[in-house]
């Protein structure tokens, strides 16, 4: 599919080509993140039937969640070196293959720790290469100037997804079983996901002779957007970014921070809000059908905000969502007062206001450390993700256990939610690069200067 740059006409169809391949792209982790997100997160469904079977505690069950994700944090700083190496042709159909084991053999679990090693290490922890993080090592090379609203779009594939998925499962759940849910599981990635990623799936428009959306050439060598018209900190964006030099770096850390603490808010709510609404009086198949709605509020979070980041900045969607988790979590504590389904769906809304930070956790590590070793440095990125996504749902199930009431976990997974705010201001992407609408503003006031003086 590569194609020489010998002509004008050539040059520019190879300029647009990248847009066309780009949205193939962008469909494929569209389906693949519809599909292997929402299989990790159905544990939310699967959880309360696995409690009333086996009658284990709460807070050890729901661990089955953090395992999955210490897991992932173990071999996540590893996940983007593989990728570095291999491509993702090889990363996504191995996570897809690994995730559906994972399935099959939870079938046969009796005892807790089987549970933990088939839900927890293999689905949970296998999942990251399907999920936001495994995408985020690539989609940010195929799109610049629409980078957040491509990567929205992708991983809005995860509330489309869940708004037809997860009624399905709870009808599966309630007719045959857990059990029966996760063979359906098990099949859809292998029949789905493993298939498209190995047959249709590139890491980077190079590797097609093709170039980003955000470096279409006019002529062979002279870009018609000069990249250095987004750029703030040349010094900063002039260097080729490695693990070493980025770790020594305070920006890295505020972002390890932030993804942190961001992540352990997002899945505090979203393991255990299935429950928790159960337990003030919804029925499970209503609070089955809530958990689907956020994941569909989330597609406007995902492609609403992203293209929204594109025009304002990362930083202030970065804070929209966190104030979206920050209102969940205080509408899930007005639930247990008053009880109603306009509550609920405005914790979903809110929630799916959350979604933002996903295309913006996707984008900032690319502006900040763009280079050949990104996938190195976002998969260290990663561990703080992975970390926060695993203490929240064991920390709120712990907290339950020992005070009786969802109403502490609340509260701290909206501190923590407020916290991730200031760490995407310190980490301040703004200040090495501007996104496409800051830059454009930018030139068009130096513009109106230019003219002025003339």
């Amino acid at each position: 599919m590569s194609l020489p740059l010998s002509s004008p006409r050539r040059r520019r169809i190879a300029a647009r080509l990248p847009f066309y391949y780009g949205w193939v792209v962008i469909a494929v982790a569209f389906i693949t993140m519809g599909i292997g997100v929402n299989a990790r997160t159905a544990f939310s469904l699967i959880f309360p039937p696995i409690l009333d079977e086996f009658g284990w505690q709460r807070g050890e069950t729901a661990a089955t969640f953090s395992v999955g994700f210490v897991t992932a944090t173990l071999y996540a700083p590893f996940l983007g070196m593989i990728f570095d190496r291999f491509g993702i042709r090889l990363m996504l159909p191995l996570g897809a293959l690994l995730v559906s084991t994972g399935f099959a053999l939870a079938t046969l679990v009796s005892e807790i720790w089987q549970l933990y090693l088939t839900l927890g290490v293999m689905v949970v922890g296998g999942s990251i290469s399907l999920t936001y993080i495994g995408h985020s090592m690539f989609l940010p090379n195929w799109f610049q100037r629409r980078r957040g609203l491509a990567v929205g779009i992708a991983f809005s594939g995860v509330g489309a997804g869940s708004i037809v998925l997860f009624p399905l499962l709870q009808d599966v759940i309630a007719a045959a079983g857990w059990r029966q849910a996760c063979w359906a599981l098990a099949m859809l990635l292998v029949l789905v996901v493993l298939p498209l990623n190995l047959l249709l799936q590139r890491r980077r428009p190079e590797d097609l002779g093709l170039l980003p959306d955000g470096n279409e050439a006019s002529d062979a060598s002279r870009p018609r957007t000069a990249a250095p018209d987004t750029i703030v900190d040349p010094v900063w964006a002039a260097t080729e970014w490695t693990l070493p030099l980025a770790l020594r770096r305070a920006r890295f850390w505020w972002l390890f921070a932030g993804f942190g603490a961001g992540l352990f808010t997002w899945y505090a709510i979203q393991v255990h809000q299935t429950r928790y609404l159960i337990e003030i009086g919804v029925s499970a198949e209503r609070a089955a059908l809530a958990l689907g709605l956020v994941g569909l509020c989330g597609v406007g979070g995902l492609v609403g905000l992203g293209h929204l980041s594109d025009r304002i900045g990362r930083e202030w969607i970065w804070t929209l969502s966190a104030l979206g988790f920050v209102l969940s979590c205080l509408l899930l504590l007005a639930l247990q007062y008053r009880p109603s389904l306009g509550l609920v769906y405005a914790m979903v809304a809110a929630q799916g206001l959350g979604y933002g930070l996903s295309p913006v956790y996707a984008s900032i590590p690319a502006e900040l450390f763009q280079g050949r070793r990104l996938a190195t440095i976002y998969g260290v990125l990663s561990l703080a993700a992975s970390l926060g996504a695993a203490g929240g749902p064991w920390v709120s199930g712990v907290i339950y256990d020992r005070a009786g009431s969802y109403a502490p976990a609340f509260w701290l997974a909206a501190a923590v939610s407020l916290f991730s705010i200031l760490c995407a201001w310190r980490a301040a992407p703004r200040k090495v690069r501007l996104v496409a609408g800051q830059a454009a503003k930018r030139q068009a006031r130096a513009s109106a200067c230019g003219g002025s003086d003339d």
